[in-house]
C-alpha cells in the first residue's frame, strides 16, 4: 500500500501532552485531517507548524459523530484512524506499506500495548481496533462512552502494534473518565441486561467489577511484571472502575426517589 494514498484523521481537545509525539511517526503522511472540539491549550499552535495538517473545528457532541464529519473532509481511498495519544511503531508502519494497494479486504485491524510515561506494558485491557480501511465503507456509531466504526466487507488483523501512550495529567485524566463513565453508567442501565456482554454483566453489578479488574490487570495481564509502571495502570483501570460503581448508585438511587 503506497501510504501517500492513506489519510489519518485524529480527533483532538487539549492534546499539547500527545499530539507531537504522535506526529513525530506520521511524517510519511501527504495529508492529515484533525478535527478539533475548540482547544485552549497549545494544541492548534503544535499542529499549526505542519503544512500538511488540515484542521477542522466542530462542537463535541460525540466520537462518532466527529468521526463521521472527519470523514466527509477525506479525499484519499484509505483512513488511518488514530487517538491523539496513539504512537504508530515502526514496524506497523513498514507492515502498512507492504499492503496490496488494491485489495478484497476493505479493513485492517491492529493490537495495541498501553504504556505508562512511555514504557510499553506485557498486557493492556485496550481490544483490537480497526484503525485502517476504505472511506467508503465505514460509518462510526456511539457505543456507551465510546464509539467504533462498522466497515463492510472483509477484516485482517496485522501483527504489529500500536502504542497508547497518554501523557495528559492526573487532574485531565479523572475529569475525562467521569465524563466517560456518567455515559457508561447510562448505557448499562438502559440496556436490557441480556444483550450486555459479560463483562457489562459484571460491571452491573458495581461490586465485584474493581476486584476483577485488580486481578485481571495484574495478574492475567502480567501487570505485576512491569513493576510500579503495571501497579500504576491498574490503580488506573480500578479506580475507572470505581467511579463507574459510584455513577451506577447514584442513579439507581435518583430513579427510586423519583418514583
Amino acid at each position: 500500500m503506497f501510504l501517500q494514498e492513506v489519510t489519518p484523521l485524529i480527533l483532538t481537545y487539549n492534546e499539547a501532552h500527545n499530539i507531537a509525539r504522535m506526529l513525530k511517526h506520521l511524517i510519511w503522511a501527504k495529508t492529515i485531517v484533525v478535527i478539533d472540539s475548540y482547544s485552549t491549550d497549545e494544541t492548534l499552535e503544535i499542529l499549526s507548524a505542519h503544512p500538511q495538517i488540515q484542521i477542522f473545528q466542530r462542537a463535541f457532541d460525540s466520537f462518532a459523530a466527529q468521526c463521521n464529519y472527519g470523514l466527509e473532509k477525506i479525499a484519499s481511498q484509505w483512513v488511518l484512524s488514530l487517538d491523539a495519544d496513539y504512537v504508530l511503531t515502526d514496524e506497523l508502519v513498514n507492515e502498512t506499506m507492504s499492503l496490496p494497494a488494491e485489495s478484497d479486504v476493505n479493513s485492517y485491524s491492529v493490537r495495541f500495548k498501553y504504556c505508562v510515561f512511555g514504557k510499553p506494558l506485557h498486557g493492556t485491557l485496550l481490544p483490537p481496533r480497526k484503525v485502517l480501511y476504505k472511506r467508503e465503507k465505514a460509518v462510526y456509531i456511539d457505543d456507551g462512552h465510546a464509539h467504533k466504526v462498522v466497515v463492510e466487507g472483509a477484516s485482517k488483523l496485522l501483527s504489529s502494534y500500536i502504542h497508547h501512550d497518554d501523557r495528559k495529567s492526573l487532574t485531565r485524566w479523572l475529569w475525562a473518565q467521569d465524563r466517560y463513565m456518567v455515559i457508561e453508567a447510562k448505557k448499562l442501565l438502559e440496556t436490557p441486561t441480556y444483550e450486555l456482554s459479560l463483562g457489562d454483566r459484571i460491571r452491573k453489578q458495581k461490586i465485584l467489577a474493581p476486584f476483577v479488574i485488580l486481578f485481571y490487570c495484574l495478574i492475567l495481564k502480567g501487570g505485576i511484571l512491569d513493576g510500579w509502571h503495571g501497579w500504576y495502570y491498574t490503580f488506573q483501570r480500578v479506580l475507572a472502575e470505581i467511579l463507574l460503581s459510584i455513577r451506577l448508585i447514584e442513579y439507581e438511587k435518583i430513579q427510586k426517589q423519583d418514583i
